[in-house]
C-alpha cells in the first residue's frame, strides 16, 4: 500500500526588524539642539559638552554646533557638539578669504 509521508513545518522563516542603532551624525556635522547624534546598546560613546545622554544611552545634542568625537579611553569615544559660533572663529571658511577682482574679458 502506497503511503505519503507527512510533511512537517518549517521551524525558520521568523526574523525581527533591527533597531536602528549606530552614529547619526558624523564628525564635523553641523546638528540642531535636540537631535540625535548617536544610538546604542550600552555606554560605548560617551556624553562631553553640548551633548545629553537618554535614559537608552541615545546621546543627543542640547545646543546647535558641530559634533566632534575624542578618544576618552582606549575603547570609548567622548562627544561633543561645539557652538556654530565658536567653530567659524577657529576655523577659516572657503567663503573668508580675499580673492582676486575677476578681469574682464575685452574682444
Amino acid at each position: 500500500m502506497a503511503h505519503k509521508k507527512a510533511g512537517s513545518s518549517s521551524k525558520n522563516g521568523r526574523d525581527s526588524v533591527g533597531q536602528r542603532l549606530g552614529v547619526k551624525a558624523g564628525d564635523g556635522q553641523l546638528v540642531p539642539a535636540g537631535s540625535i547624534i548617536v544610538r546604542q546598546r550600552g555606554q560605548t560613546f560617551l556624553s562631553g559638552t553640548g551633548t545629553g545622554l537618554g535614559h537608552d544611552y541615545t546621546v543627543f545634542a542640547t545646543i546647535t554646533g558641530r559634533v566632534r568625537f575624542e578618544h576618552a579611553t582606549k575603547t570609548r569615544k567622548r562627544i561633543r557638539v561645539v557652538p556654530e559660533t565658536d567653530v567659524q572663529a577657529t576655523t577659516p571658511t572657503p567663503n573668508d578669504e580675499p580673492t582676486a577682482p575677476a578681469a574682464t574679458a575685452e574682444a
